[in-house]
């Protein structure tokens, strides 16, 4: 790990799940140090934690299109994903 690793919170989401996807490939391999396995699995949280928030704000701002007894299009309500 010698080089220096972006912000998180500057990533979008599909940089940060692939880089995301190396570090647990990387520690299932066990190809790396322990000290480095350490800093690559807190980087991993991190990035796990990032990837959650993208999610659930993209979640937040989708809607769905409400149909009218016609079944047409009248209008959209936010999604209720809860």
């Amino acid at each position: 790990m010698t080089d220096q690793p972006a912000k998180v919170a500057s990533l979008n989401f599909e940089t940060a799940l692939a880089e995301l996807e190396k570090i647990v490939d990387q520690l299932e391999k066990g190809q790396a140090p322990l000290e480095d396995s350490i800093k690559l699995y807190a980087r991993g949280e991190e990035l796990k934690k990032h990837c959650d928030a993208l999610l659930k704000s993209a979640e937040a701002r989708i809607e769905k299109i409400t149909l009218g007894a016609d079944g047409k299009a009248k209008g959209v309500e936010p999604l209720d994903v809860g």
